[in-house]
C-alpha cells in the first residue's frame, strides 16, 4: 500500500501543479506532521487550527502562512478526502501592499553599471519582457523570435504558455550574447551547462548591480517586472494588454500597477497651492 506521502504526491501529479509546488506543499505538510510528531491523517481539525495559529504568533511571513494553509487544505481536501478540516478555518486576510517600481532612469542605470554581457542581457530581457526570475532562467535560444520581437514563454506561472515582447534594444543585445556564449540547451546555461543558471544567481547578481549603480530604494530582480508594467501604463499601454504579457489570470492581479503609476496623480493639483 502506497505511502501517505506517496499518495500526495500522485495527486499533486494528477492536479498538474508543477514540480516546485510539489516539493513546497510536501514540505509544509512534513513540517506540520513534525510538531505534532504524527501523521495528518491522525490528526484533526483542532490540530490544525492549533497549528495555523502557531505559525501566526511565530509572525512567520505571510507567504509561509498561505502556502502551509493550501497545503493542508489540499492534502485533507484531496489525499485525504476530508473537506470539512479545512472549510471551516478562516482564511488569513492579504497584506495589502504595493509593488516598489524604479524609474527609467535607474532601470537605465543598472544596465549602464552591467559590464558583464551574459548578466546585461538577463537583466535586459526581464525589463523588456517583464519576466518572472523563473521564466527568464529556463528560456531557450529559439524561444526569441527577431522577426516578431517576441519572446515565447513556455509553461510559465499556472502551466500556460504566453508570449510577451522584446525591445529592439535587448534584441541587439541578444544578437550579440550568442557569438560570445554559444548557448546549446538553455539560452542562460549555470556553471553545469546540462543546468540552466539557477535564480539566486541572478539575485545576487542584480542587488551587486543596484548597489553599484548607487540605487537605495528596496528592489530585487522582479522590481524589474513592476517597474515594466507601471512603465507601459504610464506610457498608455491598456491594462488587457498589461495583463496579457504578463500571463496574469485575473486583471484584478494586474490593477495594482495604476496605484503605482504616476500617469495622472502628477496632473494632480495639491489643494495647498491652490490657495
Amino acid at each position: 500500500m502506497a505511502t501517505l506521502e506517496q499518495r500526495m504526491r500522485d495527486d499533486l501529479e494528477l492536479r498538474g501543479l508543477s514540480p516546485k509546488t510539489h516539493e513546497a506543499y510536501l514540505f509544509r505538510v512534513t513540517q506540520f506532521a513534525r510538531y505534532f510528531n504524527q501523521l495528518p491523517d491522525k490528526l484533526g481539525e483542532d490540530k490544525v487550527k492549533e497549528y495555523l495559529l502557531h505559525l501566526l504568533h511565530k509572525k512567520v511571513s505571510y507567504s509561509v502562512l498561505t502556502q502551509t494553509y493550501s497545503a493542508l487544505r489540499f492534502i485533507y481536501e484531496t489525499t485525504l478526502n476530508r473537506p470539512w478540516v479545512v472549510n471551516r478555518i478562516p482564511y488569513p486576510k492579504t497584506p495589502k501592499r504595493l509593488p516598489s517600481v524604479l524609474d527609467k532612469q535607474e532601470v537605465a542605470s543598472i544596465f549602464s553599471v552591467c559590464t558583464n554581457l551574459k548578466h546585461r542581457t538577463i537583466l535586459m530581457l526581464i525589463y523588456s519582457a517583464g519576466l518572472r526570475t523563473s521564466e527568464v532562467v529556463h528560456l531557450r535560444l529559439s524561444d526569441i523570435d527577431p522577426a516578431r520581437i517576441t519572446v515565447l514563454l513556455r509553461k510559465s506561472k499556472g502551466l500556460r504558455d504566453r508570449y510577451s515582447l522584446l525591445s529592439k534594444v535587448a534584441l541587439e543585445t541578444l544578437n550579440i550574447y550568442p557569438q560570445s556564449y554559444k548557448p546549446d540547451l538553455w539560452l542562460f546555461p549555470g556553471t553545469n551547462p546540462v543546468k540552466p543558471i539557477s535564480p539566486t544567481s541572478i539575485q545576487r547578481m542584480f542587488k551587486l548591480m543596484k548597489d553599484r549603480a548607487g540605487i537605495t530604494k528596496r528592489a530585487s530582480v522582479h522590481t524589474l517586472r513592476h517597474s515594466f508594467a507601471t512603465h507601459l501604463l504610464e506610457a498608455g499601454t491598456d491594462l488587457h494588454h498589461v495583463q496579457l504579457l504578463l500571463g496574469h489570470k485575473s486583471p484584478a492581479t494586474t490593477t495594482v500597477y495604476l496605484h503605482v503609476s504616476q500617469k495622472e496623480l502628477v496632473r494632480i493639483v495639491s489643494p495647498l497651492d491652490m490657495q
